[in-house]
């Protein structure tokens, strides 16, 4: 199974941009607006929690250390201050991690792995999406029609995320932000040529079907299977 990931955070649009990445990774996910809340659900036994420090009803420093009374589940804080003495306390409260906002989704994904990684315990390496589709995280190998494709990182990063939702629209901006180290200062076109090539070796192995669809003005989702 995959790990499941805690959001703790009061800003609608930070925990959207968080869920909508941790879960086009394969990890699932639940929300909470506030420390009671979190503190209430923790007899489902999370895979790791990401804290913001400044909840509305109590600051993540104390949720964190109500949470270390019972559990020794991987904490990473997420805060707006980056002063040296914050992340001190954070991390002496018994915290795995600190990511100062503004932050990417791809840079939370990569801190939730990496922590995870540390601590022993799952992730998503191997899914088998269909008959049609594998991918294989540990080898970085994505198979169509049962032959392994010759991807760039860049390739294999665009096909893994559309796998990972068939059907799902993903605007030019949103493979960027989620696959990028540093989309700012990317072309939106860079998309469309890797999508190209992406096509190109799909259709080498079966010309008959069109995998990736395109939606003009919208972007890209992976074909759905009958």
């Amino acid at each position: 199974m995959s790990a499941h990931i805690f959001i703790v955070d009061d800003e609608p649009a930070i925990a959207d941009a968080i869920q909508y990445a941790l879960e086009t990774e394969g990890f699932a996910t639940s929300r909470y607006p506030d420390g009671r809340s979190v503190l209430a659900d923790m007899e489902r036994r999370p895979d790791l929690i990401l804290l913001d420090v400044g909840l509305p009803d109590m600051s993540g420093f104390e949720v964190c250390s109500a949470i270390r009374r019972a559990s020794d589940v991987p904490v990473i804080f997420l805060t707006a201050r980056g002063h040296e003495i914050d992340r001190v306390v954070g991390l002496e409260l018994g915290g795995d991690d600190y990511i100062v906002k503004p932050f990417s989704p791809r840079e939370v994904s990569a801190r939730v792995r990496a922590v995870l990684r540390r601590a022993g315990r799952s992730l998503p390496v191997k899914t088998a999406v269909s008959g049609t589709w594998a991918v294989d995280e540990e080898r970085r190998r994505i198979s169509y029609c049962g032959q392994a494709l010759e991807l760039s990182r860049y390739e294999y990063e665009i096909l893994k995320t559309l796998l990972r939702r068939p059907g799902r629209v993903f605007s030019r901006e949103q493979l960027m932000e989620l696959i990028w180290d540093s989309p700012d200062t990317s072309l939106e076109r860079t998309v469309d040529a890797h999508i190209k090539n992406i096509r190109a070796k799909l259709r080498r192995i079966a010309p008959e079907r069109e995998a990736i669809v395109t939606h003009r003005g919208s972007g890209y989702a992976l074909r759905e299977e009958p």
